[in-house]
């Protein structure tokens, strides 16, 4: 690929993905959404992260090296998630998932 072939390529790419992010908010701009786009909307940040946790915790290989290695990250991810239903504070959930993992993979 040649340097000019590369600079259109990124070019395009750069202003198609402009494009994509900006003419939306420009053509929303002033303009109230419907209670239920902003609830719907709301819903976009739990998603993501749930993805990138799962994606960490399930994978193909996870029982390969036995049934309890596999299963450490997801008992861990648990206790994590009753930490945060009962405080609700992001600190609290880093500090016991960590103490969790750490003490089931002393077990």
């Amino acid at each position: 690929m040649t340097q000019s072939q590369f600079l259109f390529l990124w070019l395009s790419s750069f202003a198609f993905i402009l494009a994509c992010r900006m003419l939306p908010a420009l053509a929303l701009r002033g303009r109230p959404l419907s209670p239920r786009v902003t609830e719907a909307l709301g819903y976009i940040p739990p998603a993501a992260f749930a993805a990138l946790v799962a994606n960490d915790l399930l994978s193909p290989t996870m029982f390969e090296a036995g049934i309890w290695p596999g299963l450490m990250p997801i008992v861990a991810a648990g206790v994590v998630v009753l930490v945060a239903w009962r405080t609700r504070s992001m600190l609290w959930c880093c500090v016991s998932g960590v103490a969790a993992y750490v003490l089931l993979s002393l077990i």
